[in-house]
Order: structure tokens, then sequence, then C-alpha cells
């Protein structure tokens, strides 16, 4: 049912259109003006306003504009006893949804508003589908039935269907929006606007204005009003990646809007009623933040309701085999080209790499091989950034280290152990070089002799360098 705002300076014609609405179950709120109604539009949220024409403050159609400001879907209907062709006119000129001319019949009102409220209703889910047409194809899949995903997606299928705050950590493109999207498609609000922004992508005054929005001259080119990110997702889900770099002011903006349910627009002092479930997102260690005075303690408890962690892809790299094939297709769908296929040889070198970039890393190493790959069957060599990146990554870096370290078992013959490791990184680079020494010893990075000196020690046959 419809939440309805009825302004008309006539009580007695105010309780005989609630009365006619409260019997179909609709929520009325009474305004017995423009000045008032305008006050209301500005404050709470509506499905439909009917207004009377005349008032001694003002005309009905000038709520037009408030209301469009106010809910760009919301419509207006005009009550008058003085419909005129040159009324009508301008009043589909200004974007006014219908009449209801004076005397009029129940049955009369409750079909008008029958179809505004589906109008409502369309126009607010064709604006939620529009943002989700990118998404379609399977990105919003959380693919992977390893451990780690497989508990990512309980957690999703508990606090989902809550209003709950969830704070989304994990490393730079794990897939931190796509939980943001499940967790927002399991919940009551699927049908409504998804509406994601990256904090770190603005300036502390661009943010504010991009959150709250802004009124007219409110700061040089505020040429018109603006509604902000929060007022967009209304009765929806906001999404705010990054929002351990959102500045003390900002946070402080932020941590009243949690706790009032109130968003002010930049250059006015007028609160606005949101019903918005917030998800928020970070790559950093929030708690660390916090100790270092770089974040607020009393925000951090507001947002960290729920925490869900999104592990890395080297901690589930079983899921390997199946994002590749999932990318693959999803690629070559957008390349318009046939998709390939990958050989274990392929995949088991995939497999070595730490993947610091993780799956974001991965999908530009699958578009790149689509794209250059001279066989319709992927090869090693095809990946040359991950195989160049994997000798040292999974060995130096900080991030590839300990899954490197975990898969050995607890007892090993430390010699033997580091000799076959180095023998078999050497085979690998000189077939990934095509047997040309200098270039197998600049992807280790180690000088020509040692190669050389390596290949005799553990009896591979070298080819000459062309």
């Amino acid at each position: 049912m419809a939440q309805i705002l009825l302004v008309d300076d006539l009580a007695s014609m105010r309780r005989v259109l609630a009365a006619i609405l409260g019997e179909d179950g609709h929520t009325v709120v009474e305004a017995g003006g423009v000045a008032e109604a305008e006050r209301l539009l500005a404050t709470s949220p509506f499905d439909l306003v009917i207004t009377d024409q005349k008032m001694p403050d003002g005309e009905g159609l000038s709520l037009v504009a408030s209301a469009r400001e106010a809910d760009p879907a919301l419509p207006v209907v005009i009550v008058t006893a003085f419909a005129t062709v040159e009324l009508a006119v301008r009043a589909l000129k200004e974007g006014a949804f219908d009449f209801i001319t004076k005397p009029f019949v129940a049955e009369t009102v409750r079909a008008v508003v029958r179809r505004a409220s589906e109008r409502t209703a369309l126009v607010r889910e064709n604006e939620s589908l529009r943002g989700d047409v990118r998404h379609l194809g399977g990105d919003r899949e959380l693919v992977g039935d390893s451990l780690p995903m497989r508990r990512v997606r309980e957690l999703i299928s508990r606090v989902g269907p809550t209003n709950a705050t969830v704070l989304i950590t994990g490393e730079t493109g794990v897939g931190k929006e796509l939980v943001a999207r499940a967790l927002h498609d399991s919940s009551p609000r699927a049908l409504r606007s998804f509406v994601a922004v990256n904090c770190a992508a603005f300036t502390e005054t661009l943010l504010e204005s991009e959150l709250f929005g802004h009124e007219r001259g409110a700061f040089t080119g505020a040429d018109r009003a603006r509604q902000g990110l929060f007022e967009a997702a209304h009765r929806g889900t906001l999404f705010l990646d990054e929002v351990g770099e959102m500045a003390p002011a900002m946070q402080a903006r932020l941590l009243r809007v949690l706790v009032d349910g109130d968003v002010v627009r930049v250059g006015t002092n007028i609160p606005r009623k949101v019903d918005v479930r917030l998800l928020v997102a970070t790559h950093r260690d929030l708690g660390q933040r916090v100790r270092d005075g770089l974040f607020r303690e009393d925000l951090y408890y507001r947002i960290a309701v729920v925490p869900l962690a999104v592990p890395p892809l080297r901690e589930r790299l079983e899921d390997l085999p199946l994002l590749v094939d999932r990318l693959l297709g999803r690629v070559a769908r957008e390349l318009k080209v046939p998709a390939p296929r990958v050989s274990p040889a392929a995949l088991n070198a995939l497999s070595t790499y730490a993947f610091p970039g993780n799956v974001r890393e991965l999908r530009n190493l699958v578009e790149r091989a689509c794209i250059l790959a001279p066989t319709p069957v992927l090869q090693a060599d095809d990946f040359p950034i991950a195989l160049g990146a994997s000798v040292r990554g999974d060995l130096a870096s900080d991030a590839g280290f300990p899954a490197w370290l975990a898969a050995l078992p607890a007892t090993i013959d430390l010699r033997r152990t580091l000799e076959e490791v180095e023998k078999r990184l050497v085979a690998r680079a000189m077939e990934t070089s095509g047997g040309v020494q200098a270039v197998a010893a600049r992807s280790l990075g180690i000088s020509r002799s040692d190669i050389a000196y390596k290949l005799r020690k553990y009896g591979l046959e070298p080819r000459q360098d062309e």
C-alpha cells in the first residue's frame, strides 16, 4: 500500500479523501497548504501526492517541482473544480500525473491512485534494473566451492535477509562489491536500488555532495538542487567502498545518518528521512586505523555490526579451474570470439602464482590471453605476466609466502626440497623462454653465467641462444 501526501486547505475535503484512501489500506499524511506540504516532502518519503489546485498560500501545481526534487519517481495528482484546457496543458508540461475533477466519486479516486501507485512502482523497479544491467550474464555470481567461499555464502544467507550493517573486508580485487550485491539480492530490498560509491574516488567536498546532495546555490556551480546517493538509495541498499579513506568530518556526518536516519543536503539545515540498508567495504585494517586515530571508534562499531572477510584468491586456489572457465566464457562473449580452452599445463602454472591482484588480476590475464593467444587452447606461455611474477611472487612476497609454506609437509629434507624447487623453476623458465638462456635468466632475476651453471648442475639440456 502507498504512503500518500494529501494537500488541501479544507479540512472537510481532506477527511473525505482520507476516508476513501484509508479504506484501501493506504497511509495518509495530511497538509493544510503548499508550505506545509513542501516541508513534509523535504523530510519524509511518499509514493504519491494528491493536492488541491487553488489554496490560500499557492497553487497545487507548484508542488510538482518539489515532489520531483524529493523523488524523481513521485507522481502528483491535481484535484480541482476549475478544470480547463489551459490548466491541463500547463499541468502536463510541468509533469503532473493526472486530474481529479470536483465533485468526484470514490471509484474515480481509487482508479487514479491505483494507476499512479503502479506507475511509481514500475519506475522505481526500472531504475533498479537499469543499474543492474551491466551485471547480467553471471557477473554477480560468487564463483567457487572451496571451504572459504562456502563460509562466505553461508554468512550471506544468514545476514542478507536482515537490515544489519555489514563491514566487508578483503584485499583489492577479491570481489567485495560482488559480496555486497549478493547481500542486497538476498534481502527484502532486492527489487529496490543498489547504489555503490567508491569513497576514495572523491575529495571530501565532492563526497559530501555526492552522498548527501545539495541545494541550489549551495556552492559555485550548484545551479540546481541535487539528490544525494542516500536519497537515491531510499528503501534500497547503499554500498560505500573504501570507507577507510573517508575524512574525519565525513565520518562524523556518516555517523549522524546511522544514528538518526536523517540526511541533510549541503546548503540547508532541513533533515530528510531515509530508509537505507548500509553496506561498507575496505581493504584496510580499520581496527588499526582506529588505534592510530585515523578512524572514529564509534563509527567503527556502528558499521562493523557483522564483519565479513572475503578470502584472497591464493587461499582458495582450488576454485581456480572453475574461475578460469567462467571468466573465459564471459570474456569471450564480451569480445565476441569463440571461448578458448585452457591446457592442464597452463592451469598448473597459474596455480603456482600468488595473485596479488586477486580475481581482478586473473580476469585481466584471461582477457589478455583470449586476445593474443595464437591457438584455441591456451598454453602456459599465454600467461607471461603470471608466470614471470610467480617465480618471485609466491616465494618472496609477504602475501604469497605463507600460502606456499602451508602447502609443504610438516617434515621435509630441506636441502633436497630447495634443490628441487630451484630445478623446477629453472626448467620452467627455460621452457617459457623457448630455451633462450638470456631470457630465462632475466625472468629469474639472475645472471647469464648463473643460469648456465644451474643448467649444468641439474642436467637440464640448454638450447643454443639465437
